[in-house]
């Protein structure tokens, strides 16, 4: 078994579509990236390529590639579920947190984990998602952030 950490900060832009988890999420802002900038999917997938000892998602998938401008990232966690498989890994369960002041995204969360799920081979009750907005104390309104953490069996 292999434990993985991922961790990741966008921040939020004019002109941008919201999207977490692979669900677009109507707000005035979306986050700033060369991808989608889905932050709760980045985390995800650096915590799957920490767990398999692959380095992270820069290393894959560059913001200086221009084949990845704007690309859904989970089209990215097809391909990291993938090289994971590749070297003999199977996902044994995800647990997620989202962090972010706005907007509120409970009602959203079933269909990120169902996303997640299913780009990564797994049942959907192998997939936790939950959401804080540390108080004010942290990202404030500017950024979202999230942590990922898996389970990779052998």
């Amino acid at each position: 078994m292999k434990i993985g950490h991922g961790y990741d900060v966008h921040l939020f832009a004019e002109g941008r579509k919201l999207i977490l988890g692979g669900v677009e999420i109507p707000f005035d802002k979306g986050l700033l990236g060369h991808s989608d900038a889905d932050v709760l999917v980045h985390a995800v997938m650096d915590a799957l390529l920490g767990a398999a000892g692959m380095g992270d998602i820069g290393r894959h998938f560059p913001d200086s590639n221009e084949q990845y401008r704007d690309i859904s990232s989970l089209v990215l966690l097809d391909k990291v579920t993938e090289m994971i498989g590749k070297a003999g890994y199977i996902v044994s369960n995800i647990d997620c947190t989202l962090i972010m002041l706005k907007p509120k995204i409970a009602g959203y969360i079933p269909q990120m984990e169902e996303n997640i799920a299913k780009h990564c081979k797994i049942g959907v009750q192998q997939v936790n998602v939950k959401a804080t907005t540390e108080e004010g104390a942290g990202l404030g309104e500017k950024a979202a952030g999230a942590h990922a953490v898996c389970l990779l069996e052998k």
